[in-house]
Formats: C-alpha cells, structure tokens, sequence
C-alpha cells in the first residue's frame, strides 16, 4: 500500500441532533477513539478535520493523545474544511484521500483498505462503500485524489455541495466511479450514530460482539442475521436528507 493517503474523518462536538456524540462512551474507551481502533494499521494515515468554532478542544485533547494528526477548519463549510486539512498535510496531485465521518464506530477495517486498493490498482476516480452500493448505513467510505477535491472546493457554490463533501464532484469534472457492492441489500441496518436509539443500537451490538473491537465484516452481518432485536432498536430513526 502506498504512502500517499490521507484518511480524513470530519469530527465534530456540535451535532444537532446528539451533541457530543463522537465522544460518547462506547466499551470502555469513546465513539471516536472504538472507531480508530477498528481501522487497525490504517492509523498513521489518519488526518481529524475538526471544527474552529471554540468547541472542539476535546477532540484535540484526544487527537493529542492518541498522536492523530488534526485540523482546525469551518463548521459549516465541510467541504473548505477537508480541501484546508489535506492542502496542510501536505496532499499533492497523486494524494489519495478518503472521507469518513466520525459517527461511524463500527467502520470496516477491510472495506476501507479496499477503497484505497482499488484506487492505487487502476485509473478509477472515486471508489465508494456505502448503502446505495447494500452495504448497512454506517461503515461509509468514498476516496479521491487530491485534484478532484481541489477542483470541486474551488467551483461548488451551492450550501449543500460545500457541506457534503463528496456532492458536488461530478458536476464540475466527469468521474469514473466504481462501488463496491455488498452483493446483497443490507442497507436497512443503522450502524451510524445521530440520535440516542442509534447509540443504544451500537452498544447493543458490540455487546453481542463481546465488547470488543476484533471482528470482521462478515461476522458483524452474521450477528445482525441471527439477531434481529438489533436492527428493531433504531429502525425508526430517519437518515438526515441531503
């Protein structure tokens, strides 16, 4: 795997709808921290673009010390956010980055690794895992290169695009884009964290994975099969619209 990735996570203290989430307790660590945790050898790649608007020391005490590099940008201007942090960690035309939110503690070390691989290996554009590919909502990655982030920060206007990140990119450039598939519809499980049954739903779940961070993505789908009290705990939640 090549040196040149930067794996952004946007992290925030001020979410709406459960302020403070990315620093909840989970196992006996935080939200954050399981997260980066599930990543594995990935660490060192990891770039926390968080927010410059006065409430974001906890996450810096954590990014401090855990030794994960951090930046200080725009809350709501996400996509100037991720351009500033990549640009200061020194991204260039061949950088690959990767966008990952931080409410996602249940994130897949392998399909992650998996977007960064099918990135080096051919002249795609973006690579994706997410739901609209059948994947459960929560263990979400897309990756780039530097010139399409750069361009999209530079021409995209309109407030969603700017708050999205990933958006706007391909009304400004044609893209190739490949998704990698689940194979099967399992986008009706929740793994993300917005609202309080979404963190009951994540505690429950790494309850039954022994409370611990070691597992795969295929015994995580296994465990949420066989236990279907699981996906019942937040299936009223609605995902936030674009």
């Amino acid at each position: 795997m090549a040196s040149d990735i930067q794996i952004i996570i946007q992290a925030r203290m001020t979410s709406t709808r459960l302020p403070g989430k990315v620093l909840l307790p989970l196992l006996d660590k935080t939200v954050l921290e399981i997260m980066i945790e599930r990543l594995g050898d990935l660490k060192p790649f990891i770039i926390l673009a968080t927010t410059n608007d006065g409430s974001e020391q906890p996450i810096i005490n954590l990014c401090q010390r855990l030794n994960i590099r951090f930046y200080q940008g725009s809350t709501d201007d996400v996509l100037s956010r991720y351009f500033e942090a990549a640009t200061h960690f020194g991204a260039n035309d061949e950088t690959i980055i990767l966008r990952l939110t931080s409410d996602c503690p249940l994130i897949d070390y392998e399909l992650t690794k998996a977007v960064i691989e099918k990135l080096e290996q051919t002249t795609t554009d973006m690579v994706s895992v997410g739901p609209h590919s059948g994947f459960p909502r929560g263990l979400d990655c897309c990756g780039f290169r530097y010139p399409i982030l750069k361009k999209t920060h530079e021409l995209a206007k309109h407030p969603a695009d700017r708050e999205h990140v990933t958006l706007g990119m391909s009304k400004f450039q044609d893209l190739a884009c490949y998704n990698i598939s689940a194979k099967e519809d399992l986008s009706h499980y929740r793994l993300t964290l917005d609202e309080p049954a979404d963190y009951d739903a994540i505690n429950a779940v790494y309850k039954k994975m022994g409370n611990h961070t070691h597992f795969s993505y295929q015994e995580l789908v296994a465990t949420l099969k066989k236990n279907p009290d699981l996906y019942d705990i937040n299936k009223h939640v609605e995902q936030k619209s674009v």
